[in-house]
C-alpha cells in the first residue's frame, strides 16, 4: 500500500486509459490478424492493470484473484486465435482481414 500511496491510483488509471486507447486504436487502424490479436491482448492487461490498482488501493484480494484467471482466459484465447489463424494460412494461403471479410457464409 506504500507504494500505491507514493504513486497514487490515479497515475495507475491514467496508464490503464492510456494502453485502453491504445488497444483500441490498434484494432480500428491496423489490418493485421495478429497485430489485432495483440491490440486486444493490450486492452485486457489494461483492465488487468485497473482491477490489480484498486484491489490494491481498497486492500481486498479478490481483484487480484480475478486477474490471474483473467489472465488464463486471455492466454487461452490468444492460443485459441493463433490456432485458427494458421489453420486459415495453411488453407488458404493469407491472413489479409478485408479479403477474409469475403468467406462469410
Amino acid at each position: 500500500m506504500e507504494i500505491l500511496s507514493q504513486i497514487g491510483v490515479e497515475n495507475y488509471i491514467y496508464l490503464s486509459i492510456l494502453l485502453f486507447c491504445v488497444g483500441i486504436a490498434g484494432i480500428l487502424f491496423r489490418r493485421s490478424a495478429i497485430v489485432m490479436l495483440m491490440s486486444v491482448e493490450l486492452m485486457l492487461a489494461a483492465a488487468n492493470l485497473l482491477l490489480a490498482a484498486f484491489s490494491v488501493y481498497h486492500q481486498d484480494t479478490s481483484g487480484q484473484v480475478f486477474v490471474i484467471f483473467s489472465m488464463a482466459v486471455a492466454a487461452a484465447e490468444v492460443a485459441v486465435g493463433l490456432a485458427i489463424l494458421v489453420s486459415i494460412f495453411r488453407n488458404i494461403g493469407f491472413i489479409d482481414i478485408d479479403k477474409l471479410k469475403n468467406l462469410r457464409g
